[in-house]
């Protein structure tokens, strides 16, 4: 993947149900924010040893969405979810993936 590619230009929330990113490239991704939210990667998520999933996709509500958006250096976002979640970081290549 291009640095254009993982680049975000801009990130909003373009919906109840969705995140849009815009990329350097040109490309747009719409991204399930709830999806999004199952697809944490953190150490209360994901197993650090494994690597196999912890969250438990029932205890997410249908309409979890983010409460705030912050940038993470020049490489990701980190997402506070009205869950009360807050802990996992985005990589803009993750969400690239993902979207």
């Amino acid at each position: 993947m291009t640095d254009a590619a993982t680049t975000p230009t801009a990130i909003r929330q373009s919906g109840p149900r969705t995140l849009a990113i815009e990329w350097a490239d040109g490309h747009r991704s719409e991204l399930d924010v709830r999806a999004l939210r199952l697809a944490c990667g953190c150490a209360h998520c994901v197993d650090e040893w494994t690597g196999e999933g912890r969250l438990d996709e029932s205890a997410v509500p249908a309409d979890v969405h983010p409460l705030r958006i912050e940038p993470v250096g020049r490489y990701a976002i980190q997402i506070a979810w009205s869950d009360g979640h807050a802990s996992g970081i985005y990589p803009f290549r993750r969400l690239r993936e993902l979207g």
